[in-house]
C-alpha cells in the first residue's frame, strides 16, 4: 500500500479544522534503525533504536508538524507563513510553503544559523530576514507580526505542529508493537518532547501501547529547563537548540515529570563526542541532534539508567549535511598523492 504522509496515515488522530487541505511531501515513515553495536559499547542487555528523523524532505522532524500547520493555513486561505528559526523550521516552512504556493518569510538570529539550514531556506524561496537579537527576539516579533497581519504563524506555538509531530510516537508504537521503555532526545524549543509525550498518551488510550519514560537533553550553554531560568545569551555549538527561552519549556517540563523521566544538561564536547560515535555506526546526525544519545551514554555510564533487559529509542532529530561545518573544521586535510599505482599501494597497503 503507497505511504502518503503523515496526514493522509495518521491524520484522523489529529485534532486538526476540517478545513484543512492537505499539503505533503510524503514526510514521515522515518526508519527505526536498531544499533546493536552502540548497545554492546554501552555494555549490552538491551535494545536500542535511532528514530532517523534526518530523512524526512527536508533534513529534520520539523516537516512533521509542518506539513499540518500549513495545510490547517493553506485550508484557511491564508497566502503566507512567517516563523523564527535557529534553521530546520526555516526550511521546512519554505519548502511546504512553496509546495502551496505561499509566500515564506524567516526571521532568523544575528549569524547564529548553520549555512546548511540557511540554504535550504533560500532554495525554497523563503524571505529571509535577520535580526541583530536572539532566536527568542526573533520569536516574540513573529508572534507580534501573525498577531497584527493574516500571515500564518507556523512555529511550534502553532498547536496544529505538535498535532503532526506526535506521529512519530505513533509510528515507534507500530514499528515496535508498544512503546519503548526510554525515548532520549535533545530539546531545544520544547515543542518536540511535547508532541513525542501527547502521541504516546493519546496511542496508549487507544491501543494500550504503554508510556515511555523520557530523558530530554539540553547543551549546558543553552539550558534553561535544568538551571530553572531563561537564559539571556545561550551558547552552544548545537544551533538546533540555541533556545535560552523555549516555547513549549512548561509543558516540556510536565512531560519529564509525568514520564517519571528527566533533563538534563550535557557539554558541547560530550555532544559533539555523541555525534562521531553514532557516525561510526553509520548514523550521520547534526550536532544537536546526538544530544539525546549523548545523556544516554552518559546516564549509563554513571549509573543514573540501567538499560539491561529495556528497549531504548533514541531521536535524532535532524541530517549530519544539515551542520557540516564542524566536522569539517576538525577533519585533517585529505593527503594528495601522486595519481600512480604504486602510489595508492602504498599509501592504501603499506607496501614498501
Amino acid at each position: 500500500m503507497a505511504y502518503n504522509g503523515v496526514l493522509a496515515q495518521y491524520g484522523h488522530l489529529m485534532d486538526l479544522p476540517a478545513h484543512t487541505l492537505p499539503i505533503t511531501l510524503l514526510e514521515g515513515n522515518t526508519p527505526l534503525i536498531p544499533m546493536p553495536g552502540l548497545a554492546a559499547e554501552l555494555g549490552g542487555g538491551f535494545e536500542l533504536y535511532v528514530k532517523f528523523e534526518g530523512l524526512n524532505p527536508t533534513g529534520s522532524f520539523k516537516d512533521r508538524g509542518m506539513t499540518a500547520a500549513v495545510s490547517e493555513a493553506a485550508g484557511r486561505g491564508a497566502k503566507a507563513v512567517i516563523c523564527a528559526s535557529t534553521g530546520n523550521t526555516a526550511a521546512s516552512a519554505a519548502a511546504y510553503a512553496s509546495r502551496a504556493g505561499m509566500r515564506a518569510v524567516v526571521i532568523i538570529p544575528d549569524g547564529k544559523v548553520a549555512t546548511g539550514k540557511l540554504a535550504g531556506a533560500m532554495a525554497y524561496g523563503a524571505e529571509v530576514i535577520q535580526i541583530k537579537g536572539s532566536f527568542d527576539d526573533a520569536l516574540n516579533l513573529v508572534v507580534q507580526i501573525s498577531q497584527r497581519h493574516p500571515i500564518a504563524l507556523v512555529n511550534s506555538l502553532n498547536p496544529y505542529r505538535l498535532e503532526g509531530q506526535k506521529s512519530s510516537a505513533f509510528e515507534i508504537c507500530d514499528t515496535l508493537g508498544a512503546a519503548p521503555d526510554w525515548l532520549c532526545l535533545p530539546v531545544g524549543n520544547a515543542g518536540n518532547i511535547t508532541s513525542y509525550w501527547m502521541g504516546f498518551r493519546q496511542y496508549n488510550t487507544l491501543k494500550q501501547s504503554g508510556l515511555p519514560r523520557i530523558l530530554g537533553v539540553q547543551a549546558e550553554g543553552s539550558a534553561p529547563l535544568v538551571i530553572g531560568h531563561p537564559v539571556e545569551h545561550p551558547e552552544t555549538v548545537c544551533t538546533a537548540i540555541r533556545i535560552g527561552k523555549p516555547a513549549r519549556g512548561e509543558e516540556a517540563l510536565q512531560a519529564a515529570e509525568e514520564s517519571n523521566g528527566r533533563i538534563i544538561a550535557m557539554s558541547d564536547d560530550a555532544i559533539l563526542a555523541a555525534q562521531r560515535q553514532l557516525a561510526s555506526h553509520g548514523v550521520w546526525v547534526e550536532p544537536a541532534s546526538a544530544a539525546g544519545v549523548c545523556g544516554l551514554v552518559h546516564q549509563i555510564r554513571t549509573g543514573q539508567l540501567d538499560p539491561k533487559g529495556k528497549r531504548i529509542v533514541a531521536i535524532c532529530t535532524g541530517h549530519g549535511l544539515k551542520d557540516p561545518d564542524i566536522i569539517t573544521r576538525q577533519a585533517a586535510t585529505p593527503r594528495a598523492l601522486p595519481a600512480t599505482l604504486a602510489a595508492m599501494e602504498e599509501a592504501i597497503l603499506g607496501e614498501r
